[in-house]
């Protein structure tokens, strides 16, 4: 897991380098069908890079867009029209049974069928009339790091050129900040012992930064069985905030921008009811928190920020797993490929 959170800056140099030509020769492909709305499929990590499209696809081209619920194809047998439908299916190894069978499902329904992966010789590819390859390299930790950053690259670069923007350009500092961020694990290290006894906690964030928040509870989760809640900010209002007190950590994840202007009335809130607050966004908050992770995510828009601020969060999974005496390579009860139906 360590060595491949370590590739992650070249595997985003990769992609700017020698991915954004083939994603964006699929983007005019697809913009020439025209479709009129988007449904994302994925598991686990690869449905919350979806989430992260869901949101760059309504706020970024305004297109109708939702997560599939394959159980309605796979076990129930539904067959709805999908015509004039894109249906993108995110996948790290392109080989859940249910992932290849639903976008069968979607591509005979009329369908236009892309599949996002790391794996251009899987079942998943074999099934979708369109590929893109999030060039990550094999990835053999079982708690995924560098797909979910690439598949995150790999789909900005593609809604971008849906709408005839210049990605590469507007991305190509990512790998430089990437390495900065990655380089401070010390503090990541310090930050992992306010956990080493926690029994529960909550990750919060809006907007584009949500997609992180349930990342990082996933992660946190596999790796030292913590059990880790995500919530938007807005739905922790109602009704999970009373859960919150002086000894549930909380980790917010402030994007620099719409969404982390958006949760500033959620911090206010949890610090009123005194919860350990950590920070993980601009200087100005993380300083302002019980504690914090300074990011530099000003320095690129909005919508990339999650490839940042995921960083410091893997490695905060793999610290406190250490902190408690786990093995972060061996969680238990996984597999590689879960073989849902």
């Amino acid at each position: 897991m360590a060595a491949e959170m370590a590739e992650q800056p070249a595997v985003l140099r990769r992609i700017l380098t020698e991915g954004a030509g083939p994603i964006r020769a699929v983007a005019r492909r697809i913009a020439a069908r025209n479709p009129r709305f988007v449904l994302l499929t994925g598991r686990g990590t690869s449905d919350n890079a979806a989430l992260y499209a869901k949101y760059l696809l309504e706020i970024l081209l305004g297109k109708p867009c939702g997560l599939t619920s394959m159980s309605t194809t796979t076990a129930y047998g539904a067959r709805p029209d999908l015509s004039d439908c894109l249906v993108i299916a995110v996948s790290q190894s392109g080989g859940s049974p249910d992932l290849v069978a639903s976008t069968t499902a979607a591509r005979d329904a009329g369908a236009i069928t892309l599949a996002v992966t790391n794996n251009p010789d899987s079942p998943l590819v074999a099934a979708s009339e369109f590929t893109i390859d999030v060039l990550a390299g094999p990835e053999r930790a079982l708690p995924a790091t560098k797909t979910y950053t690439a598949e995150l690259l790999a789909l900005y670069l593609l809604v971008d050129a849906l709408r005839g923007g210049d990605g590469p350009t507007t991305a190509a500092r990512l790998p430089e900040l990437a390495e900065r961020i990655l380089d401070r694990r010390d503090e990541v290290r310090a930050l992992a012992g306010r956990y080493r006894f926690a029994e529960r906690m909550v990750i919060t964030s809006r907007g584009y930064g949500y997609p992180t928040a349930r990342e990082a509870a996933l992660k946190l989760m596999e790796t030292s069985y913590i059990p880790a809640l995500a919530y938007s900010g807005a739905d922790l209002l109602h009704g999970p905030l009373a859960m919150v007190d002086n000894v549930s950590p909380v980790i917010a994840i402030v994007p620099d921008g719409r969404g982390g202007r958006a949760l500033r009335p959620v911090l206010d809130r949890l610090r009123d009811r005194g919860a350990d607050l950590v920070v993980v966004g601009p200087a100005a908050e993380a300083e302002a928190a019980s504690a914090g992770f300074a990011l530099p995510t000003g320095e690129v828009p909005e919508e990339l920020q999650p490839v940042l601020e995921i960083l410091p969060l893997q490695r905060l999974a793999y610290e406190v797993t250490l902190a408690r005496g786990q093995d972060p390579d061996a969680p238990r009860a996984l597999a590689k490929v879960t073989e849902t139906r």
